[in-house]
């Protein structure tokens, strides 16, 4: 969709989508005029039902929009008021009109904020630019859903996405996943965050980051932002290191800022960077990769691990997320919901290791009842280092719903 054009001495707008294979967008069109009032001229499968509904909130964005007099068209593909909201208003600024002002949708109430330390084990990407789907995204059951505003939307649309992705943070239930957004690449992400971080995300992802000052940049705007619009609630964030460089960075972006919540990867854009190809193996990546794990432990973050781009090849997803556990990771991205459960089961402690790790904080509470310092099960030592590592077992498992015995680890070490 072009963005806007000249008719006459008229700018025009048009934002969204419409077509046989478009669902859940609409397609608006815009001429302003200097008498008139508002015309709209509405395409619907479902105008006989919702048509009025339609054409009063046009009536009442534009009204927002400053907009009394013009040409409307709009042909709708079962858009929701959140993505006609956003299409309005897009459509309108790209006519050169409502510089400055916002249309927003009615928010729902703000879930409670997230943990820095919470699971997130399978993030789900969602093109930024595609509200389809938006809608039912969380009943997957993803701990974190992405809206991407980077390399899913051409660049065309960043303008129309920015605004479709901080409506639907106002206006649709994500229940208990992560709100994330990934931002584009800086400078272009921080017009992003004027947009999204008033409406409160969870974590922000932060790409192409090869630095600590590109982490810094980002933290002071958006607390700039969170200070113009009244936000109290800590947004996290997480740097995304896609070069050779920002590897070697890895442990000052890390520790570059207390909102830092995670650490992860994009392997398609590093093994650009190395000139390498990317396999299934991922050979050509395992030193960047556990080079993210040890600086994200000492930085006291989460390792989130990169995508795994074949969705049909579910066996070879399992296998690299059981050794990306091997390695230290937590979690890692998906591009689909089938990838989830499979994402799910791989960081998973199995009952055996849950039973052995229970085993050792049994054990070694009694030879501390006794005044030992070390106790053995069966023919191994077991020492605190063993004891802190079977504690973070249990607590990853009890977070996950496998084990409701609480061990406090205070009283072990």
């Amino acid at each position: 969709m072009s963005s806007s054009a000249e008719t006459g001495t008229k700018r025009v707008g048009e934002a969204g989508r419409w077509g046989d294979d478009v669902r859940s967008d609409v397609h608006v069109w815009i001429e302003p005029r200097e008498r008139g009032g508002i015309d709209i001229v509405l395409e619907s499968r479902v105008k006989a039902y919702y048509g009025d509904t339609i054409r009063r909130q046009a009536e009442n964005v534009l009204e927002q929009l400053g907009v009394h007099h013009a040409q409307v068209l709009m042909h709708d593909e079962g858009a929701l008021p959140f993505v006609i909201s956003a299409r309005i208003e897009a459509a309108v600024k790209r006519a050169g009109l409502a510089q400055g002002k916002r249309a927003l949708p009615d928010q729902l109430p703000l879930p409670e904020p997230t943990p820095r330390d919470r699971l997130r084990r399978s993030c789900l990407y969602l093109p930024g630019n595609q509200p389809k789907y938006f809608i039912n995204a969380a009943l997957d059951a993803p701990d974190g859903i992405i809206l991407d505003l980077d390399d899913s939307v051409h660049s065309a649309e960043k303008d129309a996405a920015r605004l479709l992705v901080r409506n639907s943070l106002r206006a649709v239930s994500f229940l208990p996943c992560e709100r994330m957004v990934r931002i584009n690449q800086l400078p272009l992400g921080l017009e992003d965050l004027e947009e999204i971080v008033p409406e409160c995300p969870d974590l922000i992802l932060i790409p192409r980051v090869k630095a600590p000052n590109q982490v810094l940049e980002a933290s002071q705007r958006i607390e700039e932002i969170k200070a113009r619009h009244g936000v109290s609630r800590t947004i996290w964030l997480m740097p995304i290191l896609e070069s050779a460089l920002g590897i070697e960075n890895a442990f000052k972006i890390a520790s570059a800022s207390a909102q830092i919540a995670g650490l992860t990867i994009s392997l398609e854009d590093y093994t650009a960077d190395l000139g390498v190809a990317k396999t299934a193996v991922g050979n050509e990546s395992l030193f960047a990769r556990q080079r993210i794990v040890n600086s994200a432990r000492a930085a006291g973050v989460a390792a989130i691990d990169s995508v795994f781009g074949d969705v049909d090849d579910l066996e070879g997803l399992r296998v690299w997320a059981l050794n990306l556990r091997a390695l230290g990771f937590e979690g890692m991205g998906c591009v689909h919901a089938l990838q989830i459960p499979v994402i799910h089961q791989a960081f998973q402690p199995t009952q055996e290791e849950i039973n052995q790790a229970l085993r050792i904080v049994t054990g070694f509470q009694e030879a501390q009842q006794k005044g030992l310092g070390v106790t053995t099960l069966g023919s191994k030592m077991i020492d605190p280092s063993i004891v802190r590592r079977a504690l973070k077992l249990i607590e990853r498992a009890q977070a996950m719903g496998l084990v409701s015995t609480s061990v406090p680890r205070s009283s072990l070490l």
